[in-house]
């Protein structure tokens, strides 16, 4: 498997989710799993754009991120391409429900292999960073 996938229905509008990738401050504030901070040096939010980060974990380690933009539709779609180790391209769909807004996360990997070998920190993270991001949108 190389493709890990997840949905959640957030009580939000589709709005108020995609703004919370499109604002940095915001963005900041969920990205990543429990217990690590992300600080961006660059975040240029448009197609072709670049987004620099570090991720600090919860022992202090800085692990340095890129992100290219490759496709923004707002309010419904991101896809985003890790431009370092480990490289994957990351697809979200953002749709309105009854329920309020349907996240749908696509998470492609280059590599089977790779993807097999950290699944485990994979899919639990995932989950985390939508319980974050839904924290988030909906306490404002």
């Amino acid at each position: 498997m190389k493709v890990f996938e997840n949905q959640k229905c957030i009580p939000a509008s589709s709005k108020e989710v995609f703004m919370a990738f499109e604002n940095q401050e915001l963005l900041e504030k969920w990205w990543g799993p429990e217990g690590f901070s992300t600080i961006s040096s660059t975040f240029d939010f448009k197609p072709n754009g670049i987004w620099q980060f570090v991720m600090r974990g919860p022992d202090g380690k800085d692990y340095p991120n890129e992100m290219a933009f490759l496709e923004i539709m707002a309010p419904s779609k991101i896809v985003m391409r890790h431009t370092v180790e480990p490289y994957f391209t990351l697809t979200v769909t953002i749709e309105n429900d009854k329920g309020g807004a349907v996240i749908k996360w696509h998470q492609d990997f280059d590599s089977e292999e790779l993807a097999k070998n950290i699944a485990h920190i994979v899919k639990p993270a995932n989950v985390q960073i939508l319980d974050k991001l839904q924290s988030i949108v909906v306490s404002g």
